[in-house]
């Protein structure tokens, strides 16, 4: 044969032996099985009659050669097709047999060394052949029955060998020989059958081999010539059909789907399944099955092995895969829904797989194991770990993210059949999963989403065209929840119902429901998707109130998340690197597993320029209403202080470039009565145009400048004025004579400033009370005192059981245990005295939101 007609493979090395193999005369007359030349053969490979057979080769190769020589030394030309010989392209039977030949040619030369490392290496490859050939339905080749028996002789001798010896071989050797003989013995006792038969006649076995082969590759050549199988297309098979044990091409038919299910359900889940053969053969049952119950026994099993596909727990799903199941989700939800005798649980009782079920035979509902809100909890895991696996700056999160609307539609449908069916638990888990959809979703997303939701067949009780608005629909799912009787149900719907209400600017509500939840008393007990949804909560609570106008509440709410300083780890955002500690692979994957996707995260630059900013506009007041070095040591917040302290320690300060530069030049003017320089610093920030509000929210700052800066000019010039007018005031902050008088008559009242208001001459009349170095000490022991009472009394209250308002059955006893509070602060407020003024009335601040929702929750209590 020319070189130009070669196979691709096919070296000029080639022995005569595969050349004969794979070429045969067209004029020859075909071959008997015992007649079909054999390849040369390993150590393994020969038996008792191998010497005559590979002497009856080498006359059958003399004879070969001398025709060849005589047909050569004819001049004769007749055409190519009747003289060139045809090639046989060899089979896939043939080509695993070929693999596993040099796989023992491999495994002999390595007996002649006595290197059983590599003995064991090409043993575990021969295996994962063998059982390569077994999920494929094909014989156990003789060619391993053999190996198998020569392996164990030789596995013996080498054992023996080792005892007796004197030098011992080294260790790793001796392991692999000692695994050697536990694995082969492991083989023998397998396949026990078939090496019996072997150990009796060896020539018997190998022509009943020779004879079962011929039949197959005979059977796939005539089945790859005839029509594809009904319900099998050949874009599915490609141009081949799946050959069975004896040959036979494997037909689906519904009479056959349950044993063809069982069949793939028995390998699934065993080393070297190849998942894909799997997902194909359910597809062909899915269209081969004929009642309701065949199509839901197959779909339940198609669903588990695509999920199955990918067993990785750090990668995601293919998203073609995705959508596949989630089509059949659909499916296998609208199949029992449209038959309500027909129900899919978790739990039943005991039943013959193999046995076509229906009500008339079941007398009534036919109970199929199964559940269904595990695929709608996978489907929605797996869309949420490929987003957290895709570059979510490029185009693809962008498409990926358009898949959510089937996604809501799969929940909405599943919804609609368990509010038909009336099964509770699971109805509570799948409007858990919508809720978790829409919570944190502007109104024109969740409008969105519900419209595709609309055009599906089967529609939930509650839907945003019953509900109205986007807010009654969210109050309605959660109400459903708080009925349910899951504890964690209730507590995520209720942190959803907050941030809802948040998000829309709803700030006391959402203040008012997270004080009378006690949420954050139980919180640190929770799991930890529970505790990141907290976060998330009480910092768009803090947001919410920054919106709105009130800074105190925004700045107490989120300082206790900043004074950690892990501000993304604590949202699930990033991952948080501390300088010495050094994370486990474990724990670093774990950690991203927790992300969420970036549609969801809430912009951190953000949320530092309103806590910041809140902090500038109640730190700098508080800075200047207090004079002794240790008082201004008691700051508010940390963060910005700490921030502050840098920004005044700087020699030379340039343009501000970032948002911390801002803030803080916007502090330093405040601090020296510049607030119209101090408003335009902070309406530059770029970042607040992020906000829906941003015209607003710059108009409210720029109100509260002017009346902050207004607070810090009174504390800082009073000691040197003995009246001063109104009308001044209201000239030089810009503001109008009646927020003047209220700002200054706020301050008298909370004894922050030592004055009187004449409001017929229109000014301010300051009194002077120096304190003395004595009245000065006593006043902060005073302070100290009174804080370590109210710790004691936290602690005792701890002690006693009584932290949790809620807690407790007895209404008296939670009434005065809020009025001891409220007289405790009483008495730490008479304590400091008015003669304190400004300075004694300073360290209040302190207290923040904390104190005030601890009073709100009491009243609210009683």
């Amino acid at each position: 044969m020319s070189r130009f007609f070669r196979q691709a493979g096919d070296s000029d090395s080639d022995s005569s032996e595969s050349e004969d193999e794979l070429m045969s005369s067209e004029d020859e007359a075909p071959l008997k099985p015992s007649a079909v030349a054999k390849p040369a053969m390993s150590r393994f490979l020969r038996t008792a009659g191998s010497e005559s057979s590979e002497s009856s080769s080498e006359e059958e190769e003399s004879e070969s050669d001398s025709d060849a020589g005589q047909h050569e030394g004819t001049e004769d030309e007749e055409s190519d097709e009747e003289d060139r010989p045809q090639i046989r392209i060899l089979s896939a039977v043939d080509k695993r047999l070929k693999e596993m030949e040099a796989t023992g040619k491999i495994m002999e030369n390595a007996l002649k060394i006595n290197d059983w490392m590599a003995i064991s290496n090409e043993f575990d490859k021969l295996v994962r052949m063998v059982q390569k050939q077994h999920n494929l339905s094909e014989p156990v080749p003789a060619f391993y029955i053999r190996t198998l028996v020569n392996l164990e002789s030789s596995v013996n001798d080498a054992l023996q060998k080792e005892k007796e010896a004197k030098k011992k071989m080294n260790a790793s050797n001796a392991r692999a020989l000692t695994a050697m003989k536990q694995k082969v013995k492991k083989a023998v006792k397998e396949y026990e059958t078939d090496v019996r038969k072997y150990q009796e006649d060896p020539d018997a076995f190998e022509r009943d081999y020779l004879n079962l082969v011929s039949r197959e590759n005979v059977a796939a050549s005539v089945a790859q010539q005839a029509r594809p199988v009904a319900g099998i297309t050949s874009e599915q098979t490609d141009d081949f059909t799946t050959v069975g044990k004896g040959g036979k091409a494997m037909q689906f038919t519904s009479e056959s789907i349950f044993k063809d299910l069982q069949a793939v359900q028995e390998a699934r889940g065993k080393k070297n399944t190849d998942r894909a053969e799997q997902i194909r053969i359910l597809e062909l049952l899915l269209g081969v099955a004929a009642t309701p119950y065949q199509r839901i026994r197959v779909l339940l099993a198609l669903i588990s092995s695509r999920f199955d596909y990918n067993s990785s727990v750090s990668s995601y799903m293919p998203t073609e895969l995705w959508l596949s199941a989630q089509r059949e989700v659909d499916q296998l939800v609208s199949i029992v829904a449209a038959d309500p005798n027909y129900s899919v649980q978790e739990i039943t009782e005991d039943y013959d797989e193999l046995v076509e079920r229906s009500p008339s035979t079941e007398n009534g509902i036919v109970r199929i194991r199964g559940s269904i809100i595990s695929f709608i909890d996978r489907l929605d895991d797996e869309f949420t770990r490929s987003l957290q696996n895709i570059d979510p700056h490029g185009t693809e999160y962008v498409e990926r993210l358009k898949d959510e609307k089937v996604l809501y539609c799969t929940i909405c449908r599943a919804q609609a059949f368990y509010e038909k069916t009336s099964q509770t638990e699971p109805l509570g888990r799948v409007v858990m999963r919508r809720l978790e959809h829409i919570y944190c979703k502007p109104d024109a997303v969740v409008q969105a989403l519900e419209a595709a939701a609309d055009v599906s067949e089967v529609k939930p009780a509650m839907t945003l065209a019953r509900q109205k608005t986007t807010s009654s629909l969210v109050h309605s799912l959660c109400i459903y929840l708080y009925k349910s009787g899951n504890s964690l149900l209730r507590t995520r719907a209720m942190l959803s119902h907050i941030y809802h209400h948040a998000l829309h600017n709803d700030f006391h509500t959402a203040r008012d429901m997270l004080l009378m939840s006690h949420l954050q008393e139980s919180i640190h007990s929770a799991d930890v998707a529970t505790q990141i949804l907290y976060n998330r909560t009480v910092v768009q609570l803090g947001l919410c109130a920054f919106r709105s106008g009130l800074i105190k509440e925004a700045q107490a709410t989120l300082q206790d998340i900043f004074t950690t300083q892990r501000v993304k780890e604590l949202l699930a955002q990033g991952v948080h690197q501390q300088r010495f500690q050094v994370m486990t692979p474990e724990q670093e994957k774990a950690e991203k597993q927790r992300q969420l996707p970036f549609h969801m995260h809430i912009n951190t630059e953000l949320l530092e320029a309103a806590f910041l900013v809140s902090s500038m506009l109640v730190e700098i007041p508080l800075l200047a209403s207090i004079e002794s070095e240790e008082q201004k040591r008691k700051a508010i917040s940390k963060p910005f202080r700490r921030l502050l302290d840098f920004a005044d320690r700087q020699v030379f300060t340039g343009p501000p470039e970032s948002t911390r530069d801002h803030i803080m030049q916007a502090s330093k003017a405040l601090q020296d009565g510049d607030w119209e320089k101090c408003r335009d610093l902070i309406q530059s920030i770029k970042i607040w145009s992020l906000m829906p509000e941003a015209t607003a929210v710059k108009e409210m700052l720029a109100k509260r400048i002017q009346e902050q800066g207004l607070r810090t000019y009174l504390f800082t010039y009073a000691p040197y004025y003995s009246t001063l007018s109104l009308s001044l005031l209201s000239r030089t902050f810009a503001l109008p004579l009646r927020t003047v008088n209220s700002v200054v008559s706020k301050m008298i009242w909370s004894e922050e400033l030592s004055a009187s208001l004449d409001q017929s001459d229109g000014v301010v009349v300051f009194q002077r009370i120096e304190l003395t170095r004595s009245q000065q000490l006593a006043q902060v022991i005073s302070d100290k005192l009174a804080a370590m009472v109210d710790q004691n009394e936290k602690t005792l209250d701890m002690r006693m059981g009584g932290t949790s308002w809620g807690e407790r059955s007895d209404g008296t006893k939670t009434e005065k245990r809020g009025e001891q509070a409220q007289e405790r602060r009483g008495r730490g407020e008479r304590s400091r005295g008015s003669r304190g003024g400004a300075r004694g009335r300073g360290a209040r601040f302190s207290q923040g939101l904390g104190n005030q929702m601890s009073n709100h929750g009491g009243q609210r209590t009683q």
